[in-house]
């Protein structure tokens, strides 16, 4: 069942925490706007911070079908918008010819119809049934895409409408939801993000992603919690190819609540670095001495804390 578009921003903060999603104020302002105003709303940060969880509690917290578009370099109209059905129309005209009894030009029309029009998610998201709500359109990363693409979107996002050559112009009776993520391994166009409300997703701090983990993995307890997230934060302050995101950090602990380990030490870090880090470079540069320096550097810093909290 639908859920109504929430009415301020405090109601929108609420919507993401009701899914498990823990959001920061800013992120929710910008799609609280987004969604009152119906403008495509465009994630930009590192992979793993949760750009791609926001569609997801969307699609969940108002009830509404997610159309996902997964970008990938080469991704052209007939993978993302649609295509004909080219086996059936083969099969129709056979059969025509057969029967004797549909003339040409009632031949073409019907072989260019809706029955033999296959939807891809783009063409999905712009056309729905009477009785339902528009769907959350996620874009996915928009940055793997080519160029020329990213330009036929400007049609897609200004108009909310699609040119087909056969049929004319099929244009959204009711606008999705729009969703469109970036790793940011390119530059998007300029064109493009003027048409969107823009937020850039950055790590946690320490206290929100401590609230991640502990909303996203409820059995570890909290002194893995406290040293797995103070792990990771420092983690991201190394000289790294990849640093680790949310996703890495949920993960670890998962990995580390199936081992049995109440507490991260050097052998649950050597046992499980590879769950954190995904390039070979960077586990070779923190594994061992490196890695048991950060985690006694850790330690005193939380029994710090800890301290400072009884006086």
């Amino acid at each position: 069942m639908s859920q109504a578009i929430p009415n301020n921003v405090d109601e929108t903060l609420n919507l993401l925490t009701s899914q498990g999603y823990v959001a920061d104020r800013g992120l929710a302002t910008v799609l609280y706007l987004s969604l009152a105003l119906g403008r495509p709303l465009f994630l930009e940060g590192e992979a793993g911070v949760g750009k791609t969880e926001i569609a997801k509690v969307l699609s969940l917290a108002l009830g509404r079908r997610l159309v996902r578009l997964q970008c990938y370099e080469g991704l052209d109209i007939s993978s993302a918008v649609y295509e004909w059905n080219f086996p059936r129309q083969m099969m129709e005209i056979r059969l025509a010819e057969a029967a004797g009894n549909k003339s040409k030009d009632a031949l073409s029309d019907n072989l260019f119809s809706d029955e033999f029009l296959i939807k891809r998610p783009l063409l999905q998201a712009l056309t729905v049934e009477e009785d339902e709500e528009p769907p959350i359109l996620l874009i996915d990363e928009l940055d793997r895409t080519d160029e020329p693409f990213e330009a036929f979107l400007l049609e897609v996002l200004s108009d909310f409408q699609i040119s087909i050559p056969e049929m004319g112009t099929i244009k959204a009776e009711k606008p999705p939801i729009v969703i469109i993520t970036s790793n940011r391994t390119r530059e998007i166009h300029d064109a493009l993000k003027r048409r969107c409300f823009y937020h850039w997703v950055d790590y946690p701090d320490p206290e929100r992603e401590m609230a991640i983990v502990r909303a996203k993995a409820p059995a570890a307890s909290e002194s893995l919690a406290t040293e797995l997230v103070s792990f990771v934060q420092e983690l991201r302050k190394q000289d790294l190819y990849k640093k680790p995101g949310v996703a890495e950090s949920l993960d670890w602990a998962d990995a580390l609540v199936q081992l049995d380990y109440v507490a991260i030490d050097p052998q649950a870090i050597q046992d499980t670095l590879g769950v954190v880090l995904k390039y070979q470079d960077d586990i070779e540069k923190i594994r061992g001495s490196e890695a048991a320096l950060i985690l006694e550097e850790v330690r005193t810093a939380i029994k710090a804390q800890a301290f400072a909290n009884l006086r």
